[in-house]
């Protein structure tokens, strides 16, 4: 168990942690100077008679005003809250802000120490005793037990003591933890003979020695390997959830670390600037809090600053967008950070006021990677409802009922912290897609239905519009029946639906079974002389006047022709007049993307040249209609290969 001390400054948590433990948490030279603590201190009280050699730790956190971004480093990862106030004192500015920081980190296990009772009379006592009873009225920590003690004379000192052994022995053990590992770094330091070591509580998960694990954000992500471990201030070779963890690292630098990163282990490590969360403002606030006010964001041990967006107000389900939330209430809300930071679902947050001078408000996480589109629409709004469900099971299958293009489960299972190959079982009847590049993809079932609807309805349409064409190509098909709708999942759309004999592709063409452009005795004839010609001419191409010269034609009849076979999916108009065949431009894509892999995913003309031994102008000519058709996209001097397509690949003409 974790015990984090809270309190206005000189209110004697220090002290109190020393009677307790025999530990003096001020280690900095300056906190002895001054008497007052600075920096995060740690303590530890191992508890008596536990068969599982439970040990307490404490996380002693600053009371100056001034440095609350530094309790709450420490206080996101406590499981019970020790609020002090001091009996000549009273309730002072700090206990009240410490408390609000507790509630608002959903904090329900605690108890109240009324410290220095060798200075006051009873009768001062009994009176701090009722200003700390009205000041939990209304919070989670409403009821919480009242000790009063004195550290310098050992008062109440046991009595509190045993009440933390109580609670520790009550307190659920996590070993079966099943997210992964994940710490909060609040600290780094360089020990000799040992090197890099970070300390932080463990907010999920296992951790062994000898474990791969990931420094996350920064501006490159660090791997390295579990050295060394200590838990709860002792060796171990696991460490796991809601202990105080030490880790000596190897492969990593401690300039390459700073408190708010998270350590985690491989595969886990996200970051991101743009989260959705459940949010309350306190209820002492005094004002609103309107959407585009800055605020300092704090999950985890990281102090960021953003802006609050708030999205819709707990109870208020009409479309129009709320704008405000008042003292009290509850509202989803949209966090725009100004840096990346690393959150995963159900991480506590707290927000404090621009100049970072009082406590606003404090919630949880949602959807840790947040759109920056579409975020106040009635489907946003029900996919952040599903991702208010209490379990992992309920949370995946609720967002699959409400997320009309699709659930990507790799992004999914790292919101959730949750390992990729342990994922809930997915909805009956759901459409679902293995896909290496872009992984596993879900779309429900009743989405699916009216996605294939919209897709036999827009080649209808387009049918109606152009009789003369062969269909629609399936990029401009996507755009016009289903354009957010993720690309693996388009293309399970379309082959399900040509497996149900409902469409036909033809090359990178779509079009309903009864439609198909017919060619003329005089179409094929030509067909027949021109198929020849153009498997011979490599890359290069054919142009229409010489086909024609070669063929003994008319050029405005070949041209006709070269068209309508183009429009059929068997030609490719490159540019005006040249044309190349199927078989052409699959072994063209199939080279690109062979040059694409070596940068990667950047194709340059010069490249595609030296790779095709075509001459600069038609190297050129070619890349331009791979962008054109969806292949490449433009990006400044060079052509990147788009991730989201698979023209071409596997396509040989007959």
């Amino acid at each position: 168990m974790i015990v984090g001390t809270a309190g206005h400054i000189d209110h004697g948590k220090t002290t109190l942690v020393h009677a307790l433990t025999g530990v003096d948490t001020d280690r900095l030279p300056e906190e002895k100077k001054r008497g007052i603590s600075i920096e995060l201190g740690y303590a530890f009280l191992d508890v008596p008679g536990s068969p599982q050699d439970e040990r307490i730790g404490f996380i002693d956190v600053p009371g100056h005003e001034r440095l609350v971004h530094t309790m709450l480093a420490g206080a996101t990862g406590i499981d019970f809250a020790l609020l002090l106030v001091a009996a000549d004192d009273g309730v002072m500015p700090q206990t009240r802000e410490h408390l609000a920081v507790l509630s608002l980190l959903g904090l329900a296990r605690g108890a109240v120490a009324i410290t220095k009772v060798d200075r006051a009379d009873a009768q001062r006592v009994d009176q701090v005793r009722a200003e700390v009873s009205a000041l939990l009225s209304g919070s989670p920590l409403s009821g919480a037990p009242v000790i009063a003690v004195s550290a310098h004379s050992g008062e109440g000192v046991e009595a509190l003591r045993a009440l933390l052994f109580e609670a520790a022995r009550a307190m659920p053990l996590r070993l079966q933890d099943a997210s992964s590992f994940r710490l909060a770094i609040d600290r780094a330091f360089t020990l000799d003979g040992v090197g890099t070591v970070v300390t932080g509580t463990v907010h999920a998960g296992q951790l062994a020695v000898g474990d791969e694990v990931v420094l996350t954000p920064g501006a490159t992500q660090g791997h390295a390997r579990v050295r060394s471990l200590h838990a709860q201030n002792r060796t171990v070779t696991r460490a796991h959830a809601g202990q105080r963890c030490a880790v000596a690292l190897a492969g990593v630098g401690k300039d390459q670390v700073a408190r708010g990163q998270w350590l985690v282990v491989q595969g886990c490590a996200s970051a991101t600037d743009r989260i959705d969360a459940s949010l309350t403002l306190w209820h002492d606030e005094a004002k609103a809090l309107r959407s585009g006010t800055p605020v300092h964001v704090h999950i985890g041990s990281v102090d960021v600053l953003g802006t609050v967006a708030v999205l819709q107000v707990e109870g208020d389900e009409s479309d129009g967008a709320a704008s405000s939330m008042a003292p009290g209430s509850s509202a989803l809300v949209q966090l725009v950070l100004r840096q990346p930071i690393g959150a995963w679902h159900g991480d506590r947050v707290v927000l404090r006021d621009n100049a970072a001078s009082r406590t606003l408000a404090g919630g949880r996480v949602l959807d840790p990677f947040a759109p920056a589109r579409y975020r106040r629409t009635p489907q946003r709004m029900a996919e952040l409802h599903a991702w208010s469900q209490p379990d992992a099971t309920s949370r995946l299958a609720a967002l699959i009922g409400a997320a009309p293009f699709g659930v990507s489960l790799r992004r999914w299972a790292l919101a959730e912290g949750t390992p990729a190959n342990e994922l809930p079982a997915l909805p009956h009847g759901a459409l679902h897609v293995v896909d290496a590049a872009h992984g596993d993809w879900t779309l429900g079932e009743a989405f699916a239905r009216a996605a294939q609807e919209a897709v036999l309805g827009a080649l209808a349409t387009f049918h109606a519009r152009e009789p003369n064409a062969l269909g629609a190509d399936a990029g401009r098909l996507r755009r016009l029946a289903a354009p957010r709708l993720a690309e693996p999942l388009w293309r399970a759309l379309l082959a399900s639906l040509r497996a149900d004999g409902k469409l036909v592709l033809r090359g990178t063409f779509v079009h309903l079974p009864e439609h198909g452009l017919r060619l003329s005795a005089t179409d094929e004839r030509l067909a027949q002389k021109i198929k020849p010609l153009m498997s011979i001419t490599a890359f290069e191409g054919c142009w229409v006047r010489d086909l024609a010269a070669d063929t003994h034609e008319s050029e405005a009849l070949m041209r006709t022709t070269l068209a309508r076979l183009a429009q059929r999916g068997e030609l490719h108009q490159v540019m005006k007049d040249l044309y190349y065949s199927q078989d052409c431009v699959v072994r063209m894509a199939e080279i690109l993307r062979s040059v694409a892999a070596g940068t990667p995913g950047e194709v340059t003309a010069a490249r595609f040249r030296d790779a095709t031994g075509l001459g600069r102008k038609r190297a050129i000519q070619v890349l331009e209609y791979f962008d054109r058709v969806g292949l490449l996209r433009r990006v400044g001097d060079v052509h990147r290969l788009r991730s989201d397509t698979q023209l071409f690949l596997g396509q040989v003409a007959a």
